[in-house]
């Protein structure tokens, strides 16, 4: 029997992403003689890395003391300091930041000008969130960073102590982690100011992706292990249907008897795939 393979229709880059990756492209065409960097990966995917590379377009992992060029602060931001130190090395700056990732640095700042405890709800170690903390901390030291409510039980006493917090929320992020760090505040704050700052590109993305499971015998997620929103998606789809995460084709032949035992089967992809990625996915279903 032949399967019935779906694809999502919010599955792969999203607009900030996009932006970020065909903006770095134009520099380099543009600027044929100068040197183009980026200061860590541009996004979450090994293939538009290497891409980029050929193109001439190098990751910078540290920043040098001195630099010539053009340096691109990449779609998750970075921290005012940082920001800086390229400026002082030598570097013509170029911001990518993701317009929605900008709101929440916003947010967050406001927040801490206006005297709350500013919590972050997502993971500390992520770039996004790393840029987001670091911009709040210019004006406040009263900054926490969880992505459960259990890590905020360290900051319990603070939050008590305090009479006003605010919540934002790293975009790629999903809704339940929220709810249940924001039922925990609930019992222990005074008064709570709350930023859903998820973007609209991850709530659809998830959105879909969930109705897809619930109608599917095996869902397929297609994107890298670092990304948070592709690991977000696999993970809450787990819940509801047999989920398998891969980062290209090639590993699907691990999975070539599930793929053999499941009829219907649906695929969505993280905002940091590419659409050729997807494609080779799809059709690599189809001959298995």
């Amino acid at each position: 029997m032949p399967k019935k393979i779906k694809l999502a229709k919010y599955a792969g880059f999203c607009y900030g992403v996009k932006r970020a990756v065909e903006t770095a492209k134009k520099l380099k065409e543009e600027n044929p003689d100068k040197k183009v960097f980026v200061l860590g990966e541009l996004i979450h995917n090994a293939n538009v890395i290497n891409e980029l590379e050929n193109m001439g377009i190098k990751t910078l992992y540290e920043i040098p003391s001195q630099g010539e060029g053009i340096c691109v602060i990449r779609s998750h931001g970075e921290s005012p300091e940082v920001i800086e130190q390229i400026k002082q090395a030598g570097f013509t700056i170029v911001d990518l930041t993701c317009p929605d990732v900008k709101k929440v640095q916003q947010k967050a700042v406001e927040l801490a000008k206006d005297d709350y405890f500013v919590v972050i709800v997502g993971k500390a170690e992520h770039p996004e969130v790393v840029a987001i903390k670091a911009n709040a901390l210019l004006w406040s030291d009263k900054v926490a960073v969880a992505a459960t409510f259990e890590q905020l039980r360290q900051y319990e006493s603070a939050i008590k102590s305090h009479k006003r917090v605010g919540v934002v929320v790293q975009t790629t992020q999903m809704l339940s982690t929220l709810n249940s760090i924001i039922d925990y505040l609930t019992s222990i704050a005074k008064e709570i100011h709350i930023a859903n700052t998820i973007c609209a590109s991850t709530s659809m993305r998830q959105n879909e992706a969930k109705e897809l499971a619930q109608n599917s015998d095996l869902m397929v997620v297609v994107g890298s292990k670092k990304s948070a929103n592709t690991t977000h998606l696999a993970e809450i789809l787990s819940g509801i249907t047999p989920t398998i995460h891969i980062e290209n084709a090639d590993e699907l032949v691990n999975y070539k008897n599930w793929i053999n035992e499941n009829e219907t089967i649906s695929i969505t992809a993280g905002a940091s795939t590419p659409q050729n990625v997807i494609d080779e996915v799809i059709e690599r279903l189809k001959s298995l």
